[in-house]
């Protein structure tokens, strides 16, 4: 299973932008095959789906998502980023990456449990 390093995060006022990235740190696995999602945890609440991308298919967002942020990947990198846009204070929170399957974001993407977390990047939106 790929570890990853996420960064990025920082202070920003309402309607600004960040750029976050998820890089993994797992040295010599495969990339390219992993469906990998970004998660947000809110202080006091527990984590909640953002974004999944996987090779070869269109993402897919939530629905506070879509719309302001925008995921991609670099597999020669073996880095997926989260642009956010449009951001708002409910925004705040701390962000995570992780693998959720092989080929494809499975159905249930946002309701599987997950074991491996980092240590995330943390969003401040205010101002």
């Amino acid at each position: 299973q790929l570890q990853f390093a996420e960064s990025g995060g920082g202070l920003v006022q309402p309607g600004g932008s960040l750029t976050l990235s998820c890089t993994s740190t797992t040295v010599g696995a495969l990339f390219d095959v992993y469906a990998i999602a970004w998660f947000s945890q809110a202080p006091g609440k527990g984590r909640e789906g953002v974004s999944c991308i996987a090779g070869g298919h269109d993402p897919i967002y939530t629905e506070t998502a879509k719309g302001r942020f925008t995921v991609s990947r670099d597999d020669d990198k073996h880095t997926v980023f989260l642009q956010l846009t449009r951001l708002q204070t409910d925004d705040t929170a701390t962000y995570y990456c992780t693998v959720v399957g092989r080929y494809d974001c499975p159905r249930d993407v946002w309701t599987r449990a997950y074991d491996d977390w980092g240590q995330g990047t943390q969003v401040t939106v205010s101002g």
